[in-house]
Parts: C-alpha cells; structure tokens; sequence
C-alpha cells in the first residue's frame, strides 16, 4: 500500500450500506441478506421492487452490488436514485464520490465528499478520500486540511497519518513529513 500511496492512489474504496432506525420489514429482510452476503438474492429481492417505491436505501445497496460486479455506470445510476430518493443519504454521496475517484474524477468526487460531509461532518473516510483526490490534482495545501480532519475524527487509522506525512514532504515541510511518518509506523507496529 505505502507504494501506491506514493503514486497517489491512496483512497480506501469500500461501499458503505445503510442500516437506518426505523426500518420495515423488507429493509430488516434485505439489510440481513446483504450483511449474510447474500447478494443474488438481495438483487433480486430489491428488482422485484417497482422502481417509484424503492427506497434510497434499497438504491444504495443495488449501487454496491453494481460497483461490486464492475458496472460502473449502473453502480452510477443507482447511487445517483439513491440521492433522489433522499438528498441527505451521505453513504450514496460517499459511494458515488468513491467512484468517480476511482474512474480518475476527482473534481466530481470531491463535489460528492462535501456533499456528504454536509450531512456527517464527522466522517473520518470522507476527509480522508477527499484529501486523495485534491492530492490527484496537485492541491497538497486542501489535502493536507483534509487529511487533518480525518485524524481529528479517527487518530487511529495508519493511512491517515502516511498520506498526511507524504503531503507534507510535497509541501517541501520535511520535519512535519517526519513527524506523522512516525506515527503511522507507531501504529503499524501496535497492530503486529
């Protein structure tokens, strides 16, 4: 990983599914078929749904199923009607952002970042894959605001610190470079 993050592909990439207060009962269905893997019938559970009353949710997890299978523009869509659906579901702005980073879109990806930063501020991977993304376009001075976030919000995360520490050493601040550097290797080494 450090290799790639000097490249700049330093996002963490996963698809993030709604589990949400208030549920009924083909969400409860459909959420614990989905956290049991079982994605083929969480597929065809949520088609059988007329589109006009599926809910953002249901959106959402089609998006993570289509990404999962490499249908980028279908994973799109679906994020896209999640959105529709509910403009403050900041997991489909999140999936969507992801995305578009990955397919080298980071103007649109950060746009979906703050979007869902608007409604969780305190999203530590939001910051963080955000802050690749000003890194793809040569922003190291937003990046490195970013990168500060996600530590504020999860100190923990070794990532943070690497991406951080490489920001800085672009920004020609070589002691600050050093400074998270060593703390991403204190918490490699507590991980072992």
């Amino acid at each position: 990983m450090k290799k790639l993050l000097l490249l700049g592909l330093c996002f963490i990439c996963f698809a993030v599914p709604v589990f949400s207060e208030g549920e009924n009962d083909i969400d409860m269905q459909i959420n614990s078929m989905y956290a049991a893997n079982q994605v083929d019938a969480v597929f065809n559970l949520i088609l059988s749904i007329p589109q006009e009353e599926r809910t953002s949710q249901q959106w959402l997890i089609l998006g993570n199923i289509m990404q999962d299978m490499g249908k980028t523009g279908d994973a799109e869509f679906m994020y896209e009607h999640s959105l529709a659906a509910d403009p403050k579901n900041y997991k489909a702005s999140y999936n969507l952002a992801n995305l578009y980073l990955a397919n080298g879109k980071p103007n649109m990806a950060i746009d979906k970042y703050k979007a869902a930063l608007k409604v969780n501020n305190e999203f530590a991977y939001a910051y963080y894959n955000m802050g690749c993304a000003y890194i793809k376009i040569g922003e190291y001075r937003k990046a490195k605001n970013a990168f500060l976030d996600a530590i504020y919000f999860k100190s923990t995360e070794p990532d943070f610190h690497y991406n951080l520490a490489y920001v800085y050493k672009m920004l020609n601040k070589p002691k600050d470079a050093q400074l998270y550097l060593g703390y991403y290797n204190k918490l490699i080494n507590e991980r072992k």
